[in-house]
């Protein structure tokens, strides 16, 4: 069955944000070509022009897709959240690479998946990400501790979920929108020192994530605006 491609994709994307490498996991599964635009948080780029002129939150990532069905002069699409942007990507685009979600005769497993993703999307990544780090910070709070806290919380959840519904992967033995979540939510724990042993299934899924070609290239260590001291 043939692919379909869009006539140019383009991610704004952060080197170190989970949510734009759940995107970067995703369309190199998918194996649909991007250009990124690179949005350094910690300069606030995020709040520049160039940015808010396509994310009114003033976050990454977003996804720009222009159709190549489209006739002249049509808008593209532009999405500014990871879920909502998977999602599309995966009704969008259904003939290249895998599909992010089990099949429609299985809606149990496709709330399953969503639960998971949401656990990581909903859960944890809100209250750890930079910008709330930033403002907890005058209060007193350290960063490493309160990120710690709430990642080991999502994950005692993630585990308790996903113990029954585990293959290879989160959900079974085919790569979804759970693992998409999962893996940068991984990365960001191993930063603040989380030993993974106490999540087995977990970590046995991660394993199986990480010998991936397209987890490797949607690695923080080797995007374009990583730096070089950070690379691998």
């Amino acid at each position: 069955m043939s692919t379909q491609q869009p006539s140019k994709v383009t991610l704004h994307t952060y080197f170190r944000s989970s949510c734009s490498a759940r995107l970067r996991i995703a369309l190199a599964l998918k194996q649909i070509p991007y250009e990124p635009i690179y949005i350094n948080l910690l300069k606030n780029e995020q709040s520049s022009s160039q940015n808010t002129s396509v994310n009114p939150s003033s976050t990454v990532p977003t996804l720009i897709i222009q159709d190549e069905q489209a006739g002249q002069g049509q808008e593209p699409v532009v999405i500014t959240q990871s879920l909502a942007a998977l999602e599309y990507l995966d009704e969008a685009f259904p003939h290249n690479g895998p599909a992010l979600l089990p099949p429609l005769s299985n809606p149990k497993e496709r709330a399953i998946a969503r639960t998971l993703a949401q656990i990581i999307s909903c859960d944890i990544q809100p209250v750890t990400n930079l910008r709330i780090l930033t403002r907890v910070a005058p209060y007193g709070a350290d960063r490493t501790s309160w990120s710690k806290d709430l990642i080991e919380a999502g994950f005692e959840a993630y585990e308790r979920v996903a113990r029954d519904s585990a293959g290879k992967f989160s959900v079974g033995d085919c790569i979804t929108v759970a693992d998409l979540c999962l893996v940068p939510a991984v990365w960001g724990a191993e930063r603040v020192g989380i030993d993974l042993s106490k999540y087995p299934v977990i970590q046995r899924v991660m394993e199986a994530l990480d010998g991936e070609e397209c987890v490797k290239r949607a690695h923080w260590r080797g995007q374009g605006d990583t730096p070089e001291d950070l690379k691998w």
